[in-house]
């Protein structure tokens, strides 16, 4: 059975599309807009924040692969994606550097929310296992990913990739080295 036909997976995937609405009217609700600049003697939450509100757009990689944020908090980030035929390799499923900015973005964003002003991070390791194909048979899956430590100098987290039927799809983990921001042009 596909993972929309059973009621169960039906009903998750009606709350995802609804919190899918919800999201893209926040971001597109010409809310006032912020710098980059403004935010930077904020804790990384307030980037998220800012862009949930649509204050502050979205990264271009979530346009262009089909996936955005869902909710982000202290220590978690909920990105929800669309698997397209477009995203294919040549064998006919969605190609694994899909499955890997995915769960990159949640485990990165995790990290990024709990971030103290003035501190940045970047990806030292990324770590993906894949479970199972994915294809457009399943019409969204979920990365959550979830902080596991943050120190002075790393960080590291956790995500899994689940579609709405609660099968698995993929997991990762990462480490981040994390250092003192410095300022970013507009």
């Amino acid at each position: 059975m596909k993972s929309q036909e059973t009621p169960e997976a039906a009903a998750v995937l009606q709350r995802w599309l609804d919190d899918e609405a919800r999201v893209r009217r926040l971001m597109n609700s010409g809310a006032a807009p912020v710098s980059r600049a403004e935010l930077a003697g904020e804790p990384g939450i307030a980037l998220f924040d800012a862009m949930l509100a649509g204050r502050l757009p979205g990264a271009p990689i979530a346009k262009t692969l089909d996936f955005l944020p869902i909710r982000i908090e202290p220590g978690l980030a909920v990105f929800q994606g669309e698997p397209l035929e477009r995203h294919y390799n040549p064998l006919g499923a969605v190609h694994g550097g899909w499955f890997a900015t995915l769960l990159d973005s949640a485990l990165g964003c995790a990290i990024h929310s709990k971030l103290p002003a003035g501190k940045a991070y970047t990806t030292l390791e990324l770590k993906v296992n894949l479970v199972r194909a994915l294809t457009v048979q399943v019409p969204r899956v979920r990365a959550e990913g979830h902080v596991i430590h943050l120190g002075g100098q790393t960080a590291t987290a956790e995500a899994r990739l689940m579609g709405p039927d609660g099968r698995l799809y993929a997991h990762a983990t990462t480490t981040c080295l994390v250092f003192a921001a410095r300022p970013q042009p507009e």
